[in-house]
């Protein structure tokens, strides 16, 4: 970083990207510490290892920004309050290397959105590291899926003879008449969010499985419904299309009825994972050119919008949602001020 004659101050864009990894890597760190303690395969054992020591290393690094500019450092979690180590596993680690494929899509995503909304030089480079980083570690993963044959690819298409142009208005159809085929971006997109659904499902089945509060246990189940359904739909118009879809993990919870976890990190989980899929969902809708595609993205969004607000409700009942830095209350300054 250059040196400067006097203090950049960081922004509320810098601030609520600092705050969000330093919240989503604390709990990242209480899933892979109990995973690597439980873990058996050592090609998958070795990955969860590298992501740890990534999440410990920006959990230092933030602590440190916000040490500088006498910012006081979130609670997020912990192992010692968070995990039971003893705990058996409640996920394969088949699941767990796709889990953590999932989340590693999320953070790319977040990391380019940190880039793109810092000003600061040295938040700027602090992200495209995480960048390249978070990079290094989707190579790892899907070479280990690529080696285990647990990687579902997208699907493929015959390669075109000629380029083409759209000529008709039957081209955005989709309830009437005869469907064109769906496009790459549209096939894409239904992809990587199923991929995200069943990441979900699988998450709501083990963790409902566990969960000590009947109360969230239940949104759990709710959720599960929800992101079945979505799946079905997605899963649904790619078979009728003669289309492949991702690998649903359900057989990959344990029997296991010992929460690893706690409730609060389970719901705060669960709650930040299908919120994030309103923006995925939003993607996808946004590249979808066929109507019947973009009426499911809208339904699933609506579905998705209630699910997390409900569940925010739950984490607020229970006193366990960290409030994010608020702006200064000026109304409130000025009718309490001395």
């Amino acid at each position: 970083m250059k040196e400067t004659n006097h203090t950049i101050e960081l922004t509320s864009a810098e601030i609520a990207n600092l705050w969000t990894q330093y919240i989503n890597d604390s709990l990242a760190i209480c899933i892979l510490t109990h995973t690597i303690e439980k873990a058996k395969d050592q090609d998958i054992m070795e990955v969860f290892e590298y992501s740890l020591g990534l999440a410990e290393s920006h959990i230092e690094k933030i602590t440190g920004f916000f040490n500088q500019a006498n910012f006081p450092i979130p609670k997020g979690f912990s192992v010692e309050e968070d995990v039971n180590l003893q705990a058996p596993s409640l996920f394969t680690d088949a699941f767990m290397l796709d889990y953590l494929h999932v989340l590693t899509l999320i953070g790319l995503t977040g990391y380019a959105g940190a880039v793109a909304t810092s000003s600061r030089e040295d938040q700027i480079d602090y992200f495209i590291k995480c960048n390249i980083e978070t990079m290094e570690l989707h190579r790892r993963i899907v070479s280990v899926m690529l080696n285990k044959g647990l990687y579902s690819k997208p699907s493929r298409i015959n390669t075109p003879t000629q380029i083409n142009f759209v000529d008709h208005q039957r081209y955005l159809t989709g309830w009437f008449g005869k469907k064109r085929p769906f496009n790459v971006m549209e096939m894409s997109g239904m992809h990587f969010n199923m991929k995200k659904d069943g990441a979900k499902i699988v998450l709501e089945i083990g963790f409902g499985q566990v969960c000590h509060t009947k109360e969230i246990q239940q949104y759990f189940e709710r959720g599960k419904k929800i992101c079945k359904n979505h799946f079905g739909v997605f899963s649904n118009m790619l078979t009728k299309g003669e289309l492949s879809s991702p690998k649903l993990w359900i057989s990959e919870v344990t029997n296991s009825t010992i929460s690893p976890f706690s409730d609060k990190l389970m719901l705060y989980h669960i709650v930040t994972l299908v919120s994030a899929a309103l923006g995925y969902y939003g993607a996808g809708l946004s590249v979808s050119q066929r109507r019947d595609l973009t009426i499911e993205y809208a339904k699933f969004m609506a579905d998705v919008g209630l699910y997390v607000e409900d569940g925010a409700e739950l984490l607020i009942k229970y006193g366990w949602l960290e409030q994010p830095p608020l702006a200064v209350d000026r109304e409130n300054l000025a009718n309490n001020k001395k």
